[in-house]
C-alpha cells in the first residue's frame, strides 16, 4: 500500500484549520500535535510511538527478522535513540521526534539506510512542510512547483548522483541514512548511517566462510521479512542470479507468490528458459508479461509525486508491463533483486585484486590476479598490469561527469556533496568503487514507482544487507573467477546449476537500439522544440550532428539520448 505522511511546522500552518480539513477530505488523520507541528498520515500507515513526541512511520524488525511492535523501551535523548535503532533494527521507516516547548523548537527526522520511504521538505523562514509525496504540498496550496534549471544542469553533467538537491526550486529530499534537524527554524543534515562504517580493516570479514553465513542470513532474512505482510505478491524474475536468490528465499513459502518474466521483441532478451530453471526448482509455475515496441513512449505521463526525472523511457515501458502483472493477479506487492549487482559487488574493473595486494600482500594478490584474469578471460599479465595502475592511480572521491550534448556554458564544473563521498584517505579502491556504486542504487526506487496502491520491495537494498555485503572484501567476490562469488556460494543448495554457473545475461540493449532507431526523429524534435534547449542545457549543434548518423555497432552513446528526453519529459510536466 501507498502510505503518505506530512509534517506541518511552524504556528501558521500547524495552526490552520483549513489545512487541516483538506487532509481529513483526503482520509489523513492528525498522528501527532504539538504547539509548533503537527504530522498527518494516510490511513492504515504502520506506526510506532515513542515516549514523548515521538513516532516511527513504517515497519521495523530485529536482527532476527522479527516485527517491532513498540518501542516503549527506547529511552535516552534522541542521538542515543537513533543510534540504537540503527545499531539494533532495521526496517523501511521514518523516524520523527519533536521537542517542542516554550524555550525552544527542534524537529529531527531519520529516513533509514534503504530510503524506502521517501522524504522532502521545503521550508520558508519559521515554518515550512516535510513530506513523502510533492502533490500532497501542492494540493494543499503549500508549494507551487517551478523547476531548478542549475539543479537539472547539475543532474545531466553528473547522472545517477542523488544528492540533498532536487530539480525542483525550494525542495531538498533527506538521502537515506541521514537526519534533518530543525532548530527554531535553522536547518541541518548529517549521516548517522554510513557505508563506510562496514568496510574498515577491523570490521570486514577475514575468513570467507563467515562471509558466506553473513550473506546468507542477511538475504533470507530480508526477503521474508519484507514481503510476510503481503498476501499476494509478484515476484520479478528476470533470469540473472540476483532476482532468482530473491525467489530461493520464498522456497518453502510460494504459494503467495506469481512468479513473472518480461518478454521483448528483440533477440537476446528472452530470459524465459533461466527464468524457469528457478520456478522449476521451486515447483511453481512461470508467468509472462510481453514489452513490445506499442509499450514505448518518450512523453509519457508521470506520476505527479515525481520530485526529479528518474523515469526514463524504458523504465516506463517495463513499469507498464509490470503494474500490469500486478493488476492480473490482484498482487499487494512487487517483490524485485534490484540493485543485486552493486550489493554483491559486480565490479568490472581491476580494483578487487588491487584491494588484495594493498590488505594482504604478495600472495594473496597473486591469488587474486589469477582470478581476476579468469573473470575478465584476460592473460595473468594483462591483469596485472590493469592492477599495477589501479595501484598507481591517485584515489578519486569525485563523481564521473558527463557533458555529451550538454551546453558548457550551463554544465557544472564539480559535482555537489554527498555525505558517502567523503571516503578515508586510506580507503581501498575497491571500496572507493562499490561504495559509489550503491550511490546510484538510491535512484532505483524513483524508477519503479509500481503504482495502483502495490508496494515496491527491494530486500537487496535493505540495510541489513548493505551492511552483511560491505563486511565483505572486493576480492573475495571474485574467487574462481567469478563474479558475485560469495552470493553464488551463499545459495549454491537453492538455486539450479543453469543459474549457479551462468556468467552473462540477457541485455536490454537490442531492444533500446530498435526502441532509438525508430524514434530518434521524434526524440529530435522533443528535444529541440523543449525546455531544455529553451534554458540553454543543450548543445544543439552536438545533438543534432549526432542523431544525423547512423548508429554504429556497439556504440551505446544513444542511450544518453534516453536521459535527455527523461528529463525534458519531467520538465514539461511541472507547470
Amino acid at each position: 500500500m501507498e502510505h503518505d505522511f506530512i509534517l506541518l511546522l511552524g504556528e501558521e500552518l500547524s495552526g490552520s484549520a483549513r489545512l487541516e480539513d483538506a487532509l481529513h477530505a483526503r482520509g489523513m488523520q492528525c498522528e501527532l500535535r504539538t504547539r509548533h507541528a503537527r504530522l498527518f498520515v494516510s490511513a492504515a500507515t504502520p506506526l510506532l510511538r515513542l515516549p514523548g513526541h515521538g513516532l516511527l512511520i513504517g515497519r521495523l524488525f530485529d536482527h532476527g527478522g522479527k516485527a517491532v511492535g513498540e518501542l516503549s523501551g527506547l529511552a535516552g535523548t534522541v542521538e542515543e535513540r537513533e543510534h540504537r535503532l540503527l545499531r539494533e533494527t532495521w526496517g523501511e521507516y521514518l523516524l520523527l521526534h519533536v521537542a517542542d516547548n516554550d524555550e525552544e523548537q527542534v524537529v529531527r527526522v531519520l529516513r533509514d539506510p534503504s530510503g524506502a520511504v521517501p522524504c522532502i521538505y521545503g521550508f520558508m523562514g519559521d515554518h515550512g512542510f516535510a513530506t513523502s509525496n510533492i502533490a500532497l504540498a501542492t494540493h494543499l496550496g503549500l508549494y507551487r512547483k517551478e523547476v531548478d534549471w542549475g539543479a537539472m544542469a547539475h543532474s545531466l553533467a553528473y547522472p545517477y548522483l542523488r544528492t540533498g538537491h532536487t530539480t525542483l526550486k525550494g525542495i531538498r529530499e533527506l538521502l537515506p541514512g541521514s537526519t534533518l534537524t530543525c532548530h527554531d527554524g535553522s536547518l541541518s543534515t548529517h549521516a548517522p548511517w554510513s557505508p563506510w562504517s562496514f568496510v574498515s580493516r577491523g570490521i570486514r570479514h577475514r575468513d570467507r566462510e563467515a562471509a558466506i553465513a553473513d550473506v546468507r542470513s542477511a538475504v533470507s532474512t530480508a526477503v521474508c521479512s519484507l514481503s510476510a505482510a503481503d498476501h499476494r505478491l509478484v515476484v520479478e524474475l528476470s533470469g540473472g542470479l540476483d532476482s532468482s536468490i530473491v525467489a530461493a528465499c520464498l522456497q518453502g513459502d510460494i504459494a503467495r507468490a506469481t512468479f513473472y518474466t518480461l518478454v521483448m521483441p528483440v533477440a537476446g532478451t528472452d530470459e524465459r528458459p533461466y527464468a524457469r530453471l528457478v520456478t522449476d526448482t521451486l515447483g511453481c509455475g512461470l508467468a509472462t508479461q510481453q514489452v513490445g515496441f506499442e509499450n514505448v513512449r518518450f512523453d509519457f505521463p508521470l506520476s505527479p509525486s515525481a520530485f526529479l526525472p528518474a523515469m526514463g523511457i524504458l523504465q516506463n515501458a517495463v513499469n507498464e508491463a509490470w503494474e500490469k502483472a500486478g493488476a492480473d493477479c490482484d498482487a499487494d506487492s512487487y517483490l524485485s533483486g534490484g540493485g543485486g549487482d552493486t550489493v554483491f559487488c559486480y565490479l568490472k574493473t581491476a580494483a578487487p585484486s588491487a584491494d588484495a595486494f594493498r590488505e594482504n600482500g604478495l600472495k594473496a594478490g597473486v591469488v587474486s590476479l589469477r582470478d581476476l584474469s579468469a573473470l575478465h578471460q584476460c592473460t595473468f599479465w594483462k591483469a596485472a598490469r590493469l592492477t599495477l595502475r589501479k595501484l598507481r592511480l591517485p584515489p578519486s572521491g569525485t563523481w564521473k561527469k558527463d557533458s555529451r550534448f550538454l551546453s558548457p556554458a550551463h554544465t557544472p564544473d564539480t559535482p555537489e556533496y554527498h555525505p558517502w563521498l567523503d571516503m578515508p584517505t586510506d580507503a581501498l579502491p575497491g571500496d572507493r568503487e562499490k561504495i559509489q556504486d550503491l550511490i546510484g542504487t538510491q535512484l532505483f526506487r524513483d524508477t519503479a514507482p509500481r503504482r495502483a496502491g502495490r508496494s515496491m520491495r527491494f530486500p537487496l537494498l535493505s540495510q541489513p544487507v548493505m551492511e552483511a555485503c560491505l563486511r565483505v572484501p572486493t576480492w573475495m567476490w571474485i574467487e574462481g573467477g567469478r563474479n558475485r562469488a560469495v552470493a553464488r556460494d551463499a545459495f549454491a543448495d537453492r538455486l539450479p546449476p543453469g543459474i549457479l554457473d551462468r556468467r552473462s545475461k540477457g541485455s536490454y540493449t537490442g531492444y533500446m537500439a530498435a526502441v532509438y532507431t525508430r524514434n530518434k526523429d521524434g526524440m529530435h524534435k522533443f528535444l529541440e522544440d523543449g525546455q531544455l534547449a529553451a534554458h540553454g542545457l543543450l548543445d544543439r549543434n552536438a545533438l543534432a550532428d549526432f542523431l544525423a548518423r547512423e548508429l554504429a555497432p556497439r556504440d551505446l552513446s544513444f542511450l544518453r539520448i534516453f536521459d535527455l528526453c527523461a528529463a525534458e519529459n519531467w520538465a514539461r510536466q511541472q507547470a
